[in-house]
């Protein structure tokens, strides 16, 4: 049900790079959440010099001119150890896929009420019922 938005830098990350990132970043709700595989919806977008700003510096980071920003789309239900499990999850899984450091990685969880999804047909399936996962 999370669905990721990664957006990083034009021109840092190799075509097989960006697919490492949307396949790590799909293997990090299953380690950390215990989500089915299947449930996979990741977007990259890549943006240029003037359209992406990330402070190198901000809360004693050390950001590279790789450096991301991830909005994750999470169930409004999860708990605050859900979150902090998948955001750490996130960091170990683009850093063992991608080399991409864990300084530059911003994430961003934004709840959304399960009866806000629709996984196709105009349907929210989960309107009336958690997820059995």
């Amino acid at each position: 049900m999370p669905v990721f938005h990664a957006h990083i830098p034009k021109g840092q990350y190799s075509r097989e790079q960006k697919i490492a990132i949307g396949n790590a970043l799909n293997r990090s709700l299953v380690v950390a959440l215990n989500i089915p595989a299947g449930d996979r919806f990741v977007m990259i977008s890549e943006h240029g010099d003037d359209e992406l700003f990330i402070d190198p510096t901000f809360m004693d980071m050390k950001r590279s001119s790789k450096a991301m920003i991830v909005t994750v789309l999470v169930g409004a239900h999860r708990p605050a150890s859900d979150k902090s499990a998948l955001m750490a999850e996130i960091c170990r899984q683009l850093e063992a896929a991608a080399d991409v450091s864990s300084d530059d990685i911003f994430i961003a969880l934004v709840p959304v009420p399960n009866e806000s999804f629709s996984f196709g047909r105009g349907i929210a399936q989960l309107a009336d019922k958690s997820p059995q996962w």
